[in-house]
């Protein structure tokens, strides 16, 4: 196997070690929101990628997906988390940004977002543009940290001497405006995830 993607899957491990350390247990928190978010059904839509923590929950269980985040280096180690466990021809990586992507309207019919909105300088054009690609049944999946796991976050953060920068706008706001916009609301909640499933009501 490719010595990139051996070192890249150390560094995995490291990491998910370090999180657990702090109470946060990377696979038992992503198996969770999955777990809450079935049934997944149709062309599926996963926007934020990042190091493809959820990606690889996704295509390990056997679902194939788009997924897509803004930044070119977090895709690149999630192609190499992906390879390694020999899932990534499950997975259309591409370069998106979230506020207007590339996608035809309603090509989705299930679109997940995982720890992505605290990141969004502007949520509410990200949710305009989600909710443009979902389709009539569609349902959109939003999952952020609870308030103990952002404490969490803050703490591991601190640690690598950064700041764990998050966006004043909430799950709880995003779920106002989600029903404004005639969506029917389920909520589900472990310590450090809170998710929010959004369906569009049919009239």
């Amino acid at each position: 196997m490719d010595n990139e993607i051996l070192e890249n899957h150390k560094r995995y491990l490291e990491r998910k070690k370090r999180y657990k350390g702090f109470g946060y247990d990377i696979d038992k928190e992503r198996y969770f929101i999955l777990e809450k978010a079935k049934p997944l059904y149709g062309k599926i839509l996963e926007a934020g990628t990042g190091k493809g923590y959820f990606s690889l929950t996704l295509a390990k269980q056997g679902y194939s997906f788009v997924s897509f985040d803004i930044s070119q280096e977090e895709l690149h180690f999630a192609k190499l988390n992906l390879a390694y466990y020999g899932v990534d021809k499950n997975v259309c990586v591409k370069v998106e940004n979230a506020e207007h992507t590339s996608f035809a309207d309603a090509s989705f019919d299930v679109i997940v977002a995982v720890n992505t909105l605290h990141h969004l300088r502007n949520p509410y054009q990200v949710i305009d543009e989600l909710t443009r690609l979902l389709s009539q049944k569609g349902k959109l999946i939003l999952s952020d940290f609870t308030e103990k796991g952002f404490k969490i976050m803050d703490k591991i953060h601190n640690t690598e001497g950064k700041t764990h920068e998050v966006s004043k706008t909430t799950l709880l706001d995003i779920e106002s405006y989600l029903v404004k916009k005639g969506f029917s609301i389920r909520k589900e909640e472990s310590a450090c995830q809170s998710i929010l499933i959004a369906e569009k009501e049919i009239v």
